[in-house]
């Protein structure tokens, strides 16, 4: 493309010479055909050495005579310009004779469906949707219109998603919810009879988790995204927007509001609720209700301020112990003196 068409395309504006371009780069690596990005003040050292074609920045840091993508917002439109040159993955369209699909099921116009998927009795998937080898959707599912399913991901009986859902490869929806009643003889597993509902725009990591209610639905809302390697327990439910990052793990009945952040490992107890907007910093555990707007840490957790003077203390508990145990000698001795 050339710089003005890709400027067109995402809504910017662009100053220096209207080259032709066939990707995108680092500012390091990018050549005379690329477009790379200054995202950030530290990469200006690099601005200065770059070999890239045209640079994405900010009007202020545009070099004089050099090409460039003028932003007010360099992350956003990066992204947008990145995806113009993305390839997406997949070779095949159609549905391959190497699926087995129900009689029972409805496929709608334009769905891909790769060898060696399944698709179960009364499952409806919608217009434009793909799925890669290996997607189990089992019976009474919705997939809906523009949902992709990479390699192995599994929704059991019921699931329902939203349009435009990614998930990505390994991913299980619908797995029974973690319940269990102690009789005389042991465990006695409580049936998990409800399913799991996502929104729209949702997008769902590798490998991660998402549990059937044990009654009604565990529900994620439209918008959020989801990394690798999460677990979300039997009824939780998230508002719109939420960042859910890897390794997080949610227990039973939880409630998000909209735009939560839970940053990696951070772990939530069930029957609790975060009003819209908390921030919850890695590895912290969540376990009492948070008000709207709450930013916390630490395991358990606190609130932001309160955290970080703990993480700058804990070094110094050391060199602290020992001098209490150094005040509590010389007391001990001037007492002993004292006495004498």
């Amino acid at each position: 493309m050339r710089l003005s068409e890709v400027a067109g395309k995402v809504g910017l504006t662009f100053s220096g010479h209207d080259i032709d371009v066939s990707g995108v780069n680092t500012l390091a690596k990018a050549g005379q055909d690329e477009i790379a990005p200054l995202l950030s003040r530290k990469y200006l050292p690099q601005l200065a050495q770059t070999q890239a074609g045209a640079v994405l920045c900010e009007a202020k840091h545009a070099p004089e005579g050099g090409s460039c993508l003028i932003t007010v917002n360099p992350k956003l439109d990066w992204a947008r310009v990145v995806a113009l040159f993305a390839k997406p993955q997949g070779c095949l369209t159609g549905i391959s004779p190497q699926a087995f699909i129900h009689p029972e099921a409805e496929l709608a116009p334009g769905v891909t469906v790769y060898p060696f998927v399944f698709v179960g009795a009364r499952a409806q998937v919608g217009a434009g949707a793909t799925l890669f080898p290996g997607v189990y959707v089992g019976e009474d599912c919705s997939v809906g219109a523009g949902a992709t399913l990479y390699p192995n991901v599994t929704l059991m009986a019921g699931t329902v998603l939203g349009e435009n859902v990614v998930i990505h490869a390994g991913a299980v929806l619908g797995s029974d919810g973690y319940g269990y009643a102690q009789g005389p003889a042991g465990h006695v597993k409580i049936p998990q009879v409800g399913n799991v509902v996502i929104g729209r725009d949702v997008e769902i990591g590798a490998n991660a988790a998402i549990d059937r209610a044990a009654l009604e639905s565990t529900k994620v809302g439209d918008g959020t995204k989801i990394d690798n390697l999460v677990q979300i327990a039997h009824n939780v439910e998230t508002g719109k927007h939420c960042l859910i990052i890897s390794q997080v793990g949610i227990a039973g009945s939880t409630k998000l509001g909209n735009g939560v952040v839970l940053a990696g490992q951070a772990g939530l107890r069930d029957n609790i609720s975060l009003g819209d907007g908390v921030q919850v910093a890695a590895q912290s555990g969540v376990g009492h209700d948070l008000p709207p707007g709450t930013i916390v840490g630490g395991s358990p957790s606190m609130d932001a301020a309160t955290y970080l003077k703990v993480s700058l203390t804990l070094p110094k508990l050391p060199e602290l112990m020992r001098r209490v145990k150094r005040l509590e000698k010389a007391a001990e001795a001037k007492e002993s003196g004292n006495e004498q």
